[in-house]
């Protein structure tokens, strides 16, 4: 029975692991076509100013746009970090090239990963740097040794 409910589990993930990614895909697809428009949008404005040969700041007149498209342009590079995230994949810091969480070196470009922190790491660096009651600390203890089974459970 154990086998049926570990493989349920494994589905369940997987099929929410799925949703999660196309739901972001679909967020950048549209918010690609959004700054597609805000970039129509700008052209348009600049044009129209060029015709009319006022003298009109263009920089005032685009700002606003440019916002906004920095604003999607953001919100796109967060969720393609997710997508990574999802698929334990990460970006290589030359070519931007999708490599696997535990490479060390790029296999298109080469180019040797510089070493993040760990979850584990973050989250003994915070338990550090907290102000621990005296009365709280073996709650502390019990979190940290949780913390370092899920790690090590990851890198078996």
């Amino acid at each position: 029975m154990s086998f049926f409910n570990d493989l349920g589990k494994k589905t369940t993930e997987t099929t929410a692991k799925i949703a999660t990614e196309a739901k972001l895909k679909i967020e950048i697809a549209e918010n690609k076509e959004r700054i597609k428009e805000f970039y129509e949008e700008l052209g348009r404005k600049v044009y129209e100013n060029h015709i009319r040969e006022e003298n009109i700041n263009i920089n005032d007149l685009i700002s606003k746009d440019c916002s906004k498209i920095d604003s999607l342009s953001e919100q796109i590079a967060n969720a393609r970090n997710q997508i990574l995230e999802l698929n334990n994949k990460k970006m290589c810091k030359k070519c931007f090239a999708e490599i696997e969480t535990s490479s060390i070196f790029c296999s298109q470009c080469g180019e040797r990963q510089t070493e993040e922190e760990t979850t584990l790491e973050k989250a003994e660096e915070k338990l550090e740097k907290a102000e621990i009651s005296p009365k709280n600390t073996k709650e502390a203890e019990i979190v940290k040794e949780k913390l370092e089974e899920k790690n090590s459970e990851k890198k078996n």
